[in-house]
């Protein structure tokens, strides 16, 4: 005998996957499972597009001695069509309390750099111990002044093939600012299906550099969901940017003049280079060799060598559950994602939103926080 099941929406993960398992175990039990029947099964898995996400709680770590001082889960969550892409998360509980505090989203930028570079160098709960690591042997020790000290974060290897995230067909590695944007939308509502005691949070959506493009872009996608009916409704409050690119023309041209400011670039160095780009920092002559000599001086790049070391480990991923055969490779940056001034688009990623002042000021009429730093 078929089993009663509840009204069925297609907005409603949790109950599809529910109403999804009844129905197999109730035909299993009744020896009725034939090959048409899984076929339907599966039919309905995809017609309402459940998803099949995997969560892990991790206790230990590599280089870290002893249990883990704070509650940590990694995990993937499927999206897009048919959820083709797998994104990749960690997710750290408040150590204050993560009943009311905050619950934050946190991307890197680049495009494309992992989200360990915030966990390990920027907010995340630890960070390396350098006089106590050896070449491939990073060591770890807890980080006083992390964010997860009073709010929850979910850190997220976004846009897909950054970090441990992937696609299962080559097409959904094709992504752009605004599918970014919309794909880290329909991640949150669907994490936020499987750990609803955090609906009633107070959710903030944050990140680093290039991702000042696309957080606006998250930001008003929650308000047009929420004003929609979308389910879950999230209870947005706000969004948090550091040294974000907000105008790829007027930010760019504008650094050397910030950077001198701030004592980033020495006089001499600000001077030369003012006098021989003329004021003109993008879209530089090539023949222009002084001022593009001058560039290269106040272009600066960062070494995260330990990080690398760490999470290429096998033990490391192994600890992380993260999906063995899927990445064969992990990188800190994704250089086939990443933007540099000028790009319109990569082979894997599209530059489509020049500027996001238009968002940060729609925003500013939804009673929206926003805090931008440098």
């Amino acid at each position: 005998m078929a089993p009663e099941l509840p009204p069925l929406t297609t907005t409603n993960h949790q109950q599809a996957r529910e109403v999804f398992m009844v129905m197999l175990r109730s035909f299993s039990i009744n020896g009725l499972l034939p090959v048409l029947v899984r076929v339907i099964l599966l039919l309905l898995l995809f017609k309402f597009n459940i998803t099949v996400s995997s969560q892990s709680i991790i206790k230990t770590l590599p280089g870290f001695s002893g249990d883990l001082p704070v509650k940590m889960e990694t995990g993937y969550v499927g999206v897009g069509e048919r959820d083709d892409v797998q994104l990749f998360y960690y997710f750290i509980e408040s150590e204050r309390n993560p009943k009311d505090d905050p619950l934050m989203l946190w991307l890197a930028g680049g495009p494309g750099c992992s989200a360990l570079r915030a966990f390990f160098y920027e907010i995340g709960p630890f960070s390396f111990n350098y006089s106590n690591s050896i070449g491939d042997k990073p060591q770890l020790e807890q980080n006083p002044y992390s964010w997860t000290k009073v709010a929850n974060i979910i850190f997220i290897d976004q846009p897909v093939g950054t970090g441990f995230s992937y696609a299962n067909t080559p097409e959904a590695y094709i992504s752009s600012d605004t599918i970014s944007a919309t794909q880290a939308y329909d991640f949150l509502r669907k994490w936020l299906v499987d750990h609803s005691k955090f609906l009633t949070n107070p959710l903030y959506i944050s990140g680093i550099s290039y991702v000042g493009m696309v957080v606006p872009i998250i930001v008003q996608e929650i308000y047009n969901g929420n004003e929609a009916g979308n389910e879950p409704q999230l209870n947005i409050k706000g969004y948090i940017l550091s040294n974000p690119l907000t105008d790829k023309n007027g930010d760019v041209n504008s650094r050397v003049e910030y950077a001198h400011r701030v004592a980033l670039l020495s006089d001499e160095l600000y001077e030369s280079t003012k006098a021989n780009c003329q004021g003109k920092y993008i879209d530089v002559d090539p023949k222009n060799l002084l001022c593009l000599r001058d560039l290269q001086e106040v272009d600066k790049s960062y070494i995260y060598n330990y990080a690398t070391n760490w999470a290429t480990s096998r033990a490391v991923q192994e600890a992380l559950h993260v999906r063995e055969g899927i990445k064969t490779e992990w990188v800190q940056c994704n250089n086939s994602i990443e933007y540099s001034f000028g790009k319109t688009s990569t082979v894997a990623y599209t530059f489509n939103v020049p500027s996001t002042v238009g968002y940060h000021r729609n925003l500013t009429s939804k009673n929206c926080r926003a805090l931008i730093m440098r």
